[in-house]
């Protein structure tokens, strides 16, 4: 349901912004652009669909996406992807779509993101297709997995203008991504669900990846072990039979530390966590065989997270003690009362006041970022009970933006995937909004302007609701509870649509709103001008 029955069948073209499309049930792309400030031109048809989809019978709806300002690319619902050379967009001199790449690439899709980018002086498209498949028999849960495959098509080399598809990478998980997309240069795919994605690996890699499995499958004991207190850390090493005193060479220096047995390679050896005061540091063998390290902290009462910085082989003993310190440390931080201050200025949020309708249906989504070569996770936040709302692309060239509850607000977070610091910027807030679309048990789509000048929802049938963002007030208003003057005010404005027929589509621009039912599209004009 989520993945097929909530899909938006309007598709707005963020390059150029006035304009609209969907494909109709007769496979013919229509297109509406805003001519004057509110006059639509007639739904004029840019292209139709090869294949006669009413022969099918198991098909999805037919899905697009706007790659770059001159490429579309297209699914008909049937298993196959159109690539389409559009030319010049938004003007019906230069625009003509013809196909330049058209595949049947397996069970029926839709087209959750696509990308056009240059590489290697060659030029690409990678397409992200979303599928909901059977289990294998054996498998347990709902019997149905999600596939994403993300697909990359290029240009053949010089001269040869054929477009191939030149590698093909699927990731399988149990629930609908609420948010998946390719990053503009093709390398990366970031994904927010409430499941976990992993790749599927393809033959060849699987007898490879087994071999490292059998290693690492067999659980090694750890090399070490170490304790602490606030002033020094202890290390304890197991020493094979026949090593004697003259055979264990230890080097302390501030930073490092570096033990050697007999001839062999260094037993540890690294950067320390943090300083010493290496001509304090000491070494002794034990009765039981086991070499005993004392280091003395040079920062007392710094506590440290690791030994060697890096070195995984070693193993953490915490006593008891100090196991119900950091447990008093950390008791501030939560109360056994709701709200235990309730007149501060800024009172915590307290669970009390959440109703009904804030109940989160599925906890804890999360989101991923996927490297493109090594097919690995490079990134994962947990978003816990931040709500997904909605996705918005705000600049084209850019990944499409996401919006996540935080509270009773929303926040717009931009991803930038050339910026490994600075990897999701928040650039906007829609105070309230994470409150407000809770209780609206009958909403269907949500979206925003991408000048942030209002968000705005719609439910199933006939209602629309626009949420603006706090203005300055004209004239002097005050807080009839609390007396204090009222500087702005946010406005909620509501439009009921003279339609009975099931709202398909909705999208926003910075200044109209399109809504798209079986029969009618609706252009309301949110912001004007002055």
């Amino acid at each position: 349901m989520r993945a097929f029955g909530m899909y938006n069948y309007l598709h707005l073209d963020s390059w150029y912004q006035d304009n609209v499309y969907y494909v109709d049930q007769f496979g013919r792309v229509m297109n509406l652009s805003v001519t004057l400030d509110t006059a639509l031109q007639k739904p004029r048809e840019v292209f139709r669909l090869p294949t006669d989809l009413t022969a099918c019978d198991n098909r999805l709806c037919a899905s697009m996406h706007f790659s770059s300002s001159t490429w579309v690319t297209l699914s008909d619902g049937t298993g196959r992807l159109y690539l389409i050379k559009s030319g010049k967009r938004g003007s019906s001199a230069s625009e003509k779509w013809e196909i330049v790449f058209n595949e049947e690439l397996g069970s029926p899709f839709i087209v959750a993101h696509s990308v056009s980018f240059v590489k290697a002086d060659a030029h690409s498209l990678a397409v992200l297709l979303l599928r909901v498949e059977k289990d294998e028999l054996d498998t347990k849960g709902s019997g149905f997995h999600v596939t994403l495959e993300w697909v990359t098509i290029a240009e053949g080399k010089e001269g040869d203008h054929r477009y191939e598809i030149i590698k093909r990478r699927v990731l399988q998980g149990k629930s609908v991504p609420h948010y998946a997309a390719i990053e503009p240069s093709g390398d990366g795919l970031m994904i927010v669900s409430h499941k976990p994605f992993t790749f599927m690996q393809s033959e060849s890699d699987k007898l490879e990846e087994n071999d490292d499995s059998k290693v690492s499958n067999e659980k090694k004991d750890p090399l070490y072990y170490w304790q602490q207190t606030e002033d020094d850390v202890t290390i304890t090493v197991h020493l094979p039979q026949d090593i004697t005193r003259d055979d264990i060479k230890i080097h302390f220096s501030p930073d490092n530390i570096c033990v050697t047995l007999k001839d062999q390679p260094p037993l540890m050896e690294g950067k320390l966590y943090s300083s010493v005061d290496h001509e304090s540091c000491t070494w002794i063998i034990r009765e039981d065989k086991s070499l005993e390290i004392s280091l003395m902290k040079k920062n007392e009462g710094c506590r440290w997270t690791e030994l060697i910085i890096g070195d995984t082989r070693g193993e953490f003993i915490m006593d008891p003690s100090q196991c119900s310190e950091i447990a008093e440390s950390l008791m501030h931080l939560t109360s056994e009362v709701m709200n235990p201050n309730p007149d501060k200025e800024k009172p915590p949020c307290n669970a009390q006041e959440l109703e009904e309708c804030d109940a989160f249906l599925e906890d804890g989504a999360s989101l991923c970022r996927f490297d493109g070569d090594s097919l690995k996770i490079t990134h994962i936040i947990n978003l816990g009970s931040n709500q997904y709302l909605f996705s918005v692309v705000v600049n084209p060239k850019e990944m499409p933006c996401f919006c996540l509850r935080h509270d009773v607000d929303a926040l717009l977070w931009q991803p930038h995937s050339d910026q490994p610091e600075n990897m999701w910027e928040h650039i906007a807030t829609f105070n309230a909004l994470g409150y407000v679309q809770a209780s609206k048990q009958d909403k269907k789509f949500m979206a925003c302007a991408p000048d942030y000048s209002y968000a705005a929802l719609c439910e199933c049938l006939r209602r629309v609701f626009i949420y603006r963002q706090p203005t300055p007030l004209a004239t002097v208003l005050y807080n009839r509870k609390e007396g204090r003057q009222v500087g702005q005010v946010a406005k909620q404005l509501v439009a009921t649509l003279e339609a009975n027929d099931p709202i398909l589509g909705f999208q926003a621009t910075s200044e109209r709103l399109f809504v798209l039912t079986t029969k009618t599209l609706f252009l309301i004009k949110v912001n004007s001008g002055n």
